[in-house]
């Protein structure tokens, strides 16, 4: 079964498997890897052909973001400092944890909303956020904003693209990989600038 094929994983599990993924990308660490971005674009692609409720998936993906990274926080605030010196494992690796601080640190508060739109950094910032010890109703309110922006934003342009699009379907792989590329590329970047820093050091 290939959890990472957002189409094959919605006709598998339905409404509850999009919300355990949004769920667990948002807020679980070992949920880097899952599809988040396509999978909402997807959500909402197949809820514009009445295959789900559109309402259901974009309130549903919304509260599964929010609580989701609110989870991620508090792992952050009570095991997050000794969880981050374990050496690297298949699935937890430090750079990962690296990334995400370098993130938090140039972009500050505006990366709990930012780090929604960038793979690995979405998941991670979450868990730097609690383990800097943001204040909680800071973390809440911007949690509530990014997840809103995210959520409804990436389901929505599903929509309207399956509404718009005769035949949209048969273009589904290749919009999908433009999602994937273009969530790749902040990440990308974010990398050559790290690798510059280093080596100008």
């Amino acid at each position: 079964m290939n959890f990472l094929d957002p189409h094959h994983l919605i006709e598998t599990f339905g409404t509850i498997g999009i919300l355990a993924v949004v769920f667990a990308e948002t807020g679980l660490l070992i949920g880097f890897f899952l599809p988040g971005d396509s999978l909402l674009f997807t959500a909402g692609l197949l809820a514009s052909q009445g295959k789900l409720n559109f309402p259901v998936i974009a309130i549903g993906c919304f509260v599964a973001a929010v609580s989701g990274a609110q989870t991620g926080y508090l792992i952050g605030r009570r095991v997050g400092p000794a969880l981050f010196r374990r050496p690297d494992s298949r699935f937890f690796k430090t750079e990962y944890v690296e990334r995400a601080e370098a993130y938090f640190e140039e972009h500050g508060t505006k990366t709990i909303v930012l780090a929604r739109f960038v793979p690995i950094i979405r998941t991670f910032s979450t868990v730097v956020a609690g383990v800097s010890r943001m204040n909680a109703r800071t973390f809440l309110l911007y949690n509530l904003i990014g997840a809103f922006i995210w959520t409804l934003g990436v389901t929505t342009a599903g929509y309207f693209l399956g509404k718009t699009v005769p035949d949209v379907d048969k273009y589904l792989l290749p919009i999908i990989g433009l999602i994937v590329v273009l969530s790749v590329i902040p990440v990308v970047l974010e990398a050559r600038k790290q690798r510059r820093l280093t080596q100008s050091q």
